[in-house]
């Protein structure tokens, strides 16, 4: 049975990691932001800290696929950084396909107007919300899932 508590939600990249968080019911998806990625240890750190400070309870990383459905090798080092993340953080790292989110998050920035500052902040911007878009189809799956299964 899962553990009540908030969720953090994580749109990897080569650049920066998109972040977002749940209210402590599951009900709600925030961007929080990204983090830019310095190295393997920095963010780890940076990620367990995170983890710590707002007492989160369940760790979602997006699993880039192709559109196929098969796996790359982005998706190989998404599963080797979600292995590591478990290890810094001593939470499980629920993998969630992402193949739209990126998408999904450029088309809600573009319909609110996003950002028309510097392209590296529109892409911060995109990865925080793809994040949050990853993070509410994963609290909408949990919602409809029968109790313990």
């Amino acid at each position: 049975m899962d553990a009540p508590g908030p969720a953090l939600s994580l749109d990897f990249g080569t650049r920066r990691i998109g972040l977002a968080v749940s209210d402590a019911e599951g009900r709600l998806a925030f961007p929080v932001g990204t983090l830019e990625r310095r190295d393997l240890a920095a963010d780890l750190e940076a990620l367990r800290r995170l983890v710590s400070e707002r007492g989160i309870r369940h760790l979602v990383l997006g699993l880039p696929l192709h559109m196929d459905g098969r796996a790359g090798d982005m998706a190989r080092v998404v599963r080797d950084f979600a292995r590591r993340l478990e290890g810094a953080t001593g939470l499980t790292v629920e993998l969630l396909d992402e193949r739209w989110t990126t998408r999904e998050a450029e088309r809600a920035l573009r319909e609110i107007g996003g950002r028309r500052g510097r392209r590296r902040r529109r892409g911060a911007d995109v990865d925080s919300i793809a994040a949050t878009l990853l993070l509410r189809t994963w609290l909408e799956r949990r919602r409809v899932a029968p109790e313990g299964g």
